[in-house]
């Protein structure tokens, strides 16, 4: 007996989603290195400059560009905001362990964490911690009451280990 259509349906679909995977992780050439490099220094860099500076086509530019996001080596431009100047003038790391029985919400915990508006960063983690978070706030008394509120009081939560930020750089990653 052969293959049903839904089978088939299921395989194509399957092999689909395998290429996907493979064209996603395919290595970068030396002009896509070239403009991951340039997005990652200036995500507001113009299209012409962009083509200029890796020496292509203004449209072999943008449809290597459009690819790259296609794929999913460019997740996204984003503005990189300095809390001081929003009225956040204070960071902190917090490393949290999720209680044994609650191990079934580590989903859920994490995505009330990312709705959190003080929350700049999340990091599920493997190793000592279960997570650790990157927030931005007013002062120490607004640190002190998000841990309180959203951490100590949290059902899920273990124990908790604040540290502060004094400073805070980003290099940008590695485009070998």
């Amino acid at each position: 007996m052969g293959p049903t259509t839904s089978d088939s349906s299921e395989t194509d679909a399957n092999l689909t989603a395998s290429r996907e995977i493979l064209r996603r992780y395919e290595p970068l050439d030396d002009i896509d290195r070239v403009l991951v490099r340039l997005l990652r220094d200036d995500a507001r860099i113009s299209n012409a400059r962009l083509a200029e500076e890796a020496g292509i086509a203004p449209s072999t530019s943008l449809t290597r560009v459009r690819a790259l996001i296609e794929r999913g080596v460019v997740r996204g431009f984003h503005a990189d905001l300095d809390p001081r100047a929003l009225g956040l003038g204070l960071e902190a790391i917090i490393s949290i362990n999720i209680r044994v029985g609650a191990r079934k919400a580590i989903a859920q915990f994490s995505d009330e964490m990312r709705r959190l508006p003080e929350v700049v960063q999340v990091f599920f983690l493997g190793g000592a911690e279960d997570f650790i978070i990157h927030i931005a706030t007013r002062d120490t008394d607004h640190a002190r009451q998000f841990v309180v509120d959203n951490l100590s009081a949290h059902p899920s939560v273990a124990s908790t280990r604040t540290s502060l930020v004094f400073e805070h750089h980003t290099p940008g990653l590695f485009v070998g």
